[in-house]
C-alpha cells in the first residue's frame, strides 16, 4: 500500500489516501476546505490514475470532515463511520459557523457504520478497524498488521495525546484506547496521525510524556 499525506486547512490536519497496486484507494479524513486544497487532492488522484471507493473519517471534527462533500459528489464515494459520532456529524454546520468556516458545504449522511474489528477493503488490501474512543466518542483508527502501519487520527500525535475537552472527550477513555489498542503493536508500527508528523510505536513508548 502507498500512503499519501496531504495537510489542509487551519488546523493542518492531515489527509490521507492509502492505494495499492490496483490503483483502487481510499480517502480518510478529507480535510480539503479552500479551493485550492481540494485541486492538490484531485490533481494527486488524477495524476496516478487512482480510483476511489471509499471515504472514510475516523472522527467527526470539523477539521477532519470539511471537505466530505467535495469527495462524495467528485467520485460518487458513501461515508463510512463509526455511529457513535453521528451527532457530530449532524452538528458539524453549527460547529464550522463557530470555527469561522463559512463557505462549509454539510457532509452526506453516512451509508455504513464501522465498528472494532470489522475490516475495509479495496483493490488487494485490508485494513481492520480498531475503535479508539477518547478523543471523541466514535474514533477509529486504521490498522494493517500485514504493512506495519496504523492511521491513528487525533488519538496520538509525537510526543502527545489528542484533546479531550471537547464535548464527548474523556481522558480516561483515551489513555485505555492508546494502551490497549496501539501500545500492543509492534513497536515499528508507524503512526500516521491527524496533525503533525508521522511516529512509531516504539518511539511514543519511550518518549511520549502523557504516557508515562
Amino acid at each position: 500500500m502507498k500512503i499519501k499525506p496531504f495537510t489542509f486547512n487551519p488546523f493542518q490536519e492531515n489527509t490521507f489516501i492509502i492505494s495499492d497496486n490496483t490503483k483502487e484507494c481510499i480517502i480518510i479524513d478529507p480535510g480539503c476546505y479552500e479551493e485550492f486544497e481540494k485541486e492538490e487532492l484531485e490533481k494527486y488522484i488524477i495524476e496516478n490514475n487512482l480510483n476511489p471507493v471509499i471515504l472514510i473519517n475516523t472522527h467527526c471534527h470539523i477539521d477532519h470532515i470539511l471537505g466530505n462533500q467535495f469527495i462524495s459528489e467528485r467520485w460518487g464515494l458513501e461515508l463510512h463511520m463509526h455511529e457513535n459520532d453521528l451527532n457530530l456529524l449532524k452538528s458539524s454546520g453549527e460547529i464550522a459557523n463557530l470555527y469561522g468556516f463559512k463557505n462549509y458545504k454539510k457532509s452526506p449522511n453516512p451509508s455504513k457504520f464501522l465498528k472494532d474489528k470489522d475490516n475495509v477493503y479495496f483493490g488487494e488490501s485490508q485494513l481492520e478497524v480498531l475503535f479508539t474512543p477518547g478523543h471523541s466518542p466514535g474514533h477509529i483508527s486504521l490498522f494493517s498488521k500485514k504493512e506495519s502501519f496504523v492511521i491513528s487520527g487525533d488519538v496520538i500525535f509525537q510526543n502527545s495525546i489528542g484533546r479531550t475537552d471537547l464535548p464527548g472527550g474523556d481522558f480516561e477513555v483515551l489513555i485505555e484506547s492508546i494502551q490497549n489498542k496501539l501500545l500492543i503493536m509492534d513497536e515499528t508500527t508507524n503512526i500516521y496521525c491527524g496533525h503533525g508528523p508521522k511516529t512509531t510505536i516504539g518511539y511514543e513508548k519511550l518518549n511520549n510524556p502523557f504516557l508515562k
